[in-house]
């Protein structure tokens, strides 16, 4: 997994609470055991005006013009900006390989899915909670300017925009993975002496249990 330190680049605003994980990513595309090709089909109902299918060659079909990820200056966003309870439903890990390949590094919302925040981490993404009114604040901002990019610093766990610069928190062991960019195997593998002195240990006081 890549270190993640700091994102700068255009934000996307989803404006909707509730976006289950049928919507994110379809049941359709569950059939895939492949990561690679899932950020075409994402949203893909709200996105596209035909039906999709897995195999389906996403360049030539029609968008829709209404969604919000279609407009223009959101093209090639990094960073989305959401409501409340997103990608609530079920913990199809489908969901943040999309949101990832699609090009999203930082999602911004009011609260999350708990697995789907795990998920998200395994996957390399920073997921940053802010309340209802900060996050009005930089929707009203962002609509004003239309296109605009801002600076997510992980390690000063502030957010950069034109006009001010937001504080955010987040577990210290979850900056600890993303920043240093570990596996859950890399994640015990720090642990790796403690580990073999406990085993020791055991052997020793438990010499009948192998």
């Amino acid at each position: 997994m890549k270190p993640f330190k700091t994102e700068s680049g255009i934000v996307a605003i989803l404006d909707r609470d509730n976006v289950d994980t049928d919507a994110i990513m379809p049941k359709q595309f569950m059939k895939s055991v492949n990561k690679n090709g899932l950020g075409q089909f994402l949203f893909d109902e709200w996105r596209y005006l035909d039906q999709g299918y897995l195999g389906i060659d996403c360049q030539h079909r029609p968008l829709n013009p209404d969604f919000e990820l279609n407009l223009p200056q959101y093209k090639n966003a990094s960073i989305l900006i959401t409501r409340s309870n997103f990608d609530c439903g079920s913990s199809r890990e489908h969901a943040p390989w999309a949101l990832a390949e699609y090009g999203f590094k930082v999602i911004i919302a009011e609260s999350f899915a708990n697995i789907f925040y795990s998920n998200c981490i395994k996957n390399g993404m920073l997921l940053i909670v802010l309340n209802k009114e900060v996050i009005n604040e930089l929707c009203e901002e962002i609509r004003l300017k239309q296109k605009m990019e801002i600076t997510v610093d992980l390690e000063n766990m502030i957010i950069i925009t034109l006009s001010k610069t937001i504080g955010f928190n987040i577990d210290p062991s979850v900056k600890h993975t993303l920043i240093h960019g570990l596996d859950d195997i890399e994640k015990t593998l720090e642990y790796a002496d403690k580990i073999i002195k406990f085993e020791e240990k055991r052997f020793i006081d438990y010499p009948w249990i192998i």
